[in-house]
């Protein structure tokens, strides 16, 4: 319940809020602890704002310099069942008038550098080219399939060496193959960018007719290990090394790639997940959302992005019947 109210006060609590007006005497050095009358306006206007329950207690530190002129900040912290959420940073006033928070974000750093793509295989334009798409893939994820079904060929007709597309690995420990899949991927990716976009092609295209039951997995993985060889020799790959690899099934890149989307700031905890850019589109999305965050990504970089899609064109409606026809 506490952690609940305070993420409210995060989502509610985001513009400036004035207090009644009070006597210039309220104004007071940086460092000190407000006034009792003060600090009773601030408590008033929080609880009243992202209404706080009753049973929360809330605390107010002194002022402290912050880097808003005309303003110190002031930590507040909400109690309640001997638990003590952490602390929250509110402004001030110098007179004491007016109390407001905002968050702070850092753009400093272009947000494609988030989300790193180095070492993967890459499908579409060079590693330089003006929009990179790194997806979060699931290879028995249904969606997943989905989407890539329309990603491909699609992005590449329409925006050809504009876009480069790279896949990194999420499988879904729910999915009894997915990981399987995922190291023999990274394999055939070992030895070939072609063998791993063919190898993830068919699995995509064929995920539902592969058994994730217990009784069948065993096939299932013997399946995807013939995959991978198959498609080893088609692309004329070192055998033993390949073998080797596919027995081993060492996880260790896979799973460091699932640790690196979940934490901050990509915060990826579902497939499909795509980040445009840097900017992230979750789920398996209507083409035209993608085409214009593409759009906009191109335009950014200073590049043309191609003409405007025509609209679909709709049906034409059946011709009125009359009654007893």
């Amino acid at each position: 319940m506490l952690t609940l109210s305070v993420a409210a006060l995060g989502c509610h609590a985001q513009t400036a809020v004035q207090t009644a007006s009070q006597p210039a005497s309220a104004s007071q050095p940086a460092g000190a602890k407000l006034s009792p009358e003060l600090a009773r306006r601030v408590e008033v206007m929080i609880r009243s704002r992202i209404e706080v329950p009753p049973q929360y207690t809330i605390s107010i530190g002194a002022r402290a310099k912050s880097e808003v002129p005309g303003y110190d900040q002031v930590s507040v912290t909400f109690a309640a069942d001997g638990n003590t959420s952490k602390p929250l940073t509110f402004l001030i006033s110098a007179d004491g008038k007016t109390l407001a928070q905002f968050n702070k974000f850092d753009i400093s750093q272009d947000p494609r550098d988030k989300v790193a793509a180095a070492g993967r295989p890459g499908r579409g334009g060079p590693e330089n080219a003006p929009v990179l798409i790194v997806g979060f893939d699931d290879l028995e994820c249904p969606f997943c399939a989905k989407l890539h079904a329309q990603l491909f060929p699609a992005i590449l007709d329409r925006y050809k060496n504009q876009v480069r597309v790279v896949y990194r690995d999420f499988p879904l420990s729910q999915h009894s193959w997915a990981m399987r899949a995922a190291v023999d991927a990274n394999c055939l990716a070992a030895g070939s960018p072609a063998a791993y976009w063919n190898f993830v092609d068919y699995v995509h295209a064929h995920a539902g007719e592969m058994a994730g039951d217990e009784k069948s997995l065993a096939k299932t993985n013997e399946a995807l290990d013939k995959l991978a060889v198959d498609e080893g020799d088609r692309q004329k790959l070192n055998a033993p090394d390949l073998a080797a690899c596919i027995k081993k099934q060492d996880d260790t890149k896979v799973q460091a790639s699932v640790k690196d989307a979940a934490a901050q700031p990509l915060n990826v905890d579902s497939t499909p997940a795509l980040f445009i850019n840097g900017e992230k589109v979750e789920g398996a999305v209507p083409m035209e959302y993608i085409y214009r965050i593409i759009d906009e990504a191109l335009t950014a970089a200073g590049q043309t992005p191609p003409p405007p899609l025509p609209p679909p064109v709709q049906p034409a409606a059946p011709p009125a019947t009359k009654p007893g026809n």
